[in-house]
């Protein structure tokens, strides 16, 4: 997808998601190095960002990064996420396109599949429909577009799309992007777009009064001078979770 919107003449910004490891909290951040053909594109940038133990498969900057890059003239930009379940879809909240990528053949398809992410998909995308793997990829879709009419027209009235493609031949990256553009046409048309818009900006409002409260609570000098011990107590099973909580939470108004 990326090498055909370069060669639509757009400014393409790419940024990845790897997820970091629980244990150790690195990230081996290796998306730019398998985006080695087109990150030599100089209307490109690739940005790879562990998440950090950030929920949602999103790095906690994602969205101000998306703001940089719109501001730096980058008129398209993709926002990969670590895939890593169905509740997991705070990038909904801070993109205009949401496409799910699958593999035929993978389950979902069968089982109702992953109803949180796929009822915030605009358009579904089955990868890897070439060779052995077509007719497979046919089957997903067909399984794909039932689920999507048992769960209802979307509040934006789209419905959305499920094609067949394959990053590797090329095959079925136009009619993705064909898709994406009737997207935007019909959205600015009924003024769901900017009505969209709006509703994130009122989200990440308030996301960011809680980050900057749980910033404050956690430096608080009065709750640093009380937290080990008071954890300490919960895990000695002394004090519960919630009146653990409560001490604290006092601790920082007082």
């Amino acid at each position: 997808l990326g090498p055909h919107l370069v060669e639509k003449d757009h400014r393409l910004a790419v940024l990845t998601v790897d997820p970091s490891s629980e244990r150790s909290k690195g990230s081996i951040l290796g998306d730019k190095t398998r985006m080695g053909g087109l990150a030599s594109y100089d209307d490109v940038y690739i940005r790879p960002s562990p998440t950090a133990g950030t929920l949602g498969g999103v790095a906690r900057k994602t969205r101000e990064t998306i703001l940089l890059c719109e501001a730096a003239g980058y008129d398209v930009v993709l926002v990969e996420t670590v895939g890593v379940g169905q509740s997991e879809v705070t990038v909904r909240s801070m993109v205009d396109f949401f496409l799910l990528l699958v593999l035929a053949g993978a389950g979902d398809e069968l089982q109702g599949i992953k109803r949180g992410i796929v009822e915030m998909a605009d358009a579904i995308a089955i990868n890897k429909a070439d060779g052995d793997n077509q007719s497979a990829a046919e089957d997903a879709r067909s399984e794909y577009e039932k689920a999507l009419h048992l769960l209802g027209e979307p509040d934006s009235g789209w419905q959305p799309p499920v094609v067949t493609c394959s990053g590797l031949t090329g095959k079925g990256v136009e009619s993705v992007w064909e898709a994406v553009k009737e997207y935007h046409s019909q959205m600015q048309a009924s003024g769901f777009f900017q009505k969209q818009r709006q509703r994130q900006a009122r989200h990440w409002m308030y996301q960011t009064i809680e980050h900057r409260l749980r910033e404050d609570f956690f430096s608080n000098e009065d709750v640093q001078e009380q937290q080990d011990t008071i954890e300490a107590a919960v895990l000695e099973g002394q004090l519960s979770s919630f009146a653990a909580a409560e001490k604290l939470l006092d601790a920082y108004h007082s």
